[in-house]
């Protein structure tokens, strides 16, 4: 084991500590890059790759069964990196597939090239309930935008493990210009 700046031991291959790791920490997205990876998709995939998010859960793979708007119907992977020790699904990435999810639901159904530049949704309120594992190696999700008033959707979305459903969960989100304070959702 190797030692960081602080005398700890790190693992081989570990991410590295100190100034490089705050560095890294402070990065932040390319929202451009984010978009590209939206616009640019191949036919049947929902999105390429650029999007940080998205490149986690390994989205450039999914395979885009049905889009409509307000309506998107997917087979996505369980890449190993999001397994518990189980090798099911972690909970706790469980709302990321969600809320990557209901936001491109939002905007399902739409030439993708014309994306409103200077509007950014944000998830205010998610709730998830768990029914049964997500074991993959593939599951599908549905997702219908089930309300929209003003510059607020809501979004439900169903992940089924063998056609059985395995996750229902409902996410709120607001609409935004980007150039507004954070938290002025």
């Amino acid at each position: 084991m190797d030692r960081n700046e602080s005398g700890g031991a790190e693992a081989p291959g570990a991410a590295p500590a100190g100034p490089a790791a705050i560095a890294d920490a402070e990065r932040v997205p390319d929202a451009g890059m984010a978009r590209r990876a939206w616009s640019s998709a191949p036919p049947g995939r929902l999105i390429a790759r650029g999007h940080p998010a998205g490149d986690f859960l390994d989205a450039f793979d999914w395979e885009l069964l049905e889009e409509r708007p307000g309506y998107l119907k997917l087979r996505a992977g369980l890449p190993d990196r999001a397994k518990n020790p189980r090798g099911q699904l972690f909970g706790g990435f469980t709302p990321t597939y969600v809320d990557l999810v209901a936001l491109f639901t939002v905007r399902a159904g739409r030439d993708r090239s014309e994306t409103p530049r200077g509007q950014w949704l944000v998830t205010t309120n998610m709730r998830v309930d768990y029914f049964e594992p997500i074991v993959g190696p593939t599951f599908v999700i549905e997702s219908t935008e089930e309300r929209q008033r003003g510059r607020t959707h809501f979004v439900a979305t169903r992940f089924f493990q063998d056609s059985e459903l395995a996750v229902f969960a409902l996410t709120t989100m607001r609409q935004v210009a980007v150039d507004r304070p954070l938290g002025d959702a």
